[in-house]
């Protein structure tokens, strides 16, 4: 199918910088999405959503210091509620953006929000779709665009750009008389099958953190964590994780302050947290919320969130990117690698 969408918003001033950007203006969106019969089992899991590429564009107001923004993410169309002929659905997209212009400290100061021109996008609307024929389905809503380096280019405050929207979508030819007989695929080797298991991931990821704008500088960051998961479905697992993060600004941040470490083992911040992972089969979200034990340089707080993109590329290895957080502000960007171990304590399943 083919959807385009109109939209109508504004952008959202979550400092006090960017209120001198507030104003109304359109968006518009072209995406190509395609619809799920149950080919994986996740797709039947989540009641066979839609999924598809979409290219997002708005002028943003006109403002010269911000300029204009462009998005193209893969997403998921989740139905929430689904009849015959109507549902209302969650979508959610992540991909890559890019803003026209960024903050210069002589040649564009005044744009506080972004600090460089390509950026992580992200896309969350809520929607409500009516098929009117066999062939064309309207769809009206509203939604929030979201544009953020994680921090790997200061500043960052991000875009937050809310849109109320209007959409129509059509079949590129007739769709498949057969397209509603869903189906129950085989397990493959990695997916929940009922058994009580435990998963064990431990892995490692580094990244940088810009502050730059502060102090002209950015530095590395290192962190070892391991996560221990109980499944309770094909979708969820709940469990607790463990980390040991190396912070090179923290030693930085100690020295500008005239305090001092007298080892890095002072630097180090070991953490505990409680984790959720939200599972796609081979993809899947890892949400912890965190608190660190120890480590002198505590400016942003003992409390942190993490949440990370985790892809089964080989058997039991992943790679994944992690977004590292304090209340909502983001820290770094970490790129890393890992292990899941999986252990079956309890093999008999009930009918």
């Amino acid at each position: 199918m083919a959807e385009f969408k109109t939209e109508y918003g504004f952008l959202m001033s979550h400092h006090l910088e960017l209120d001198v950007f507030q104003s109304h203006f359109p968006a518009f969106e072209f995406s190509i999405e395609k619809a799920t019969w149950g080919k994986h089992r996740w797709e039947t899991v989540y009641g066979y959503p839609l999924i598809g590429l979409s290219v997002w564009y708005s002028p943003l107001g006109g403002f010269e210091e911000i300029g204009s923004a462009i998005a193209v993410y893969p997403f998921i169309n989740f139905p929430l509620f689904q009849g015959r002929k109507q549902s209302f659905n969650f979508r959610l997209g992540v991909g890559v953006g890019y803003l026209t212009n960024y903050f210069h400290p002589v040649e564009n100061y005044k744009n506080f929000a972004i600090g460089s021109h390509f950026n992580i996008a992200g896309s969350l609307y809520f929607e409500y779709r009516r098929r009117i024929s066999d062939m064309l389905t309207l769809s009206g809503g509203v939604g929030l665009t979201h544009f953020s380096n994680g921090s790997m280019k200061t500043p960052n405050y991000g875009l937050n750009i809310i849109t109320a929207t209007v959409s129509i979508s059509s079949y590129l030819s007739r769709p498949n008389p057969h397209l509603k007989q869903k189906v129950l695929p085989e397990l493959e080797p990695f997916e929940f099958d009922g058994k009580k298991t435990l998963d064990f991931d431990i892995g490692i990821s580094g990244g940088l953190k810009d502050m730059s704008q502060e102090f002209g500088k950015r530095f590395g960051v290192v962190a070892i964590y391991s996560n221990l998961f109980k499944q309770v479905s094909f979708k969820s697992k709940f469990g607790v994780g463990v980390d040991l993060t190396y912070d090179a600004s923290d030693k930085f941040l100690l020295e500008w302050r005239n305090d001092t470490a007298k080892n890095n083992l002072q630097i180090l911040k070991p953490g505990v947290s409680f984790a959720y992972q939200l599972v796609f089969s081979k993809i899947s979200f890892v949400f912890n919320f965190g608190i660190y034990l120890a480590g002198k340089e505590m400016s942003e707080g003992m409390m942190y969130q993490r949440l990370t993109l985790k892809y089964l590329f080989v058997d039991n290895f992943f790679a994944n990117i992690a977004l590292n957080t304090n209340f909502g502000k983001a820290d770094y960007i970490g790129f890393g690698i890992g292990y899941q171990f999986n252990f079956v304590y309890k093999r008999k399943i009930k009918h």
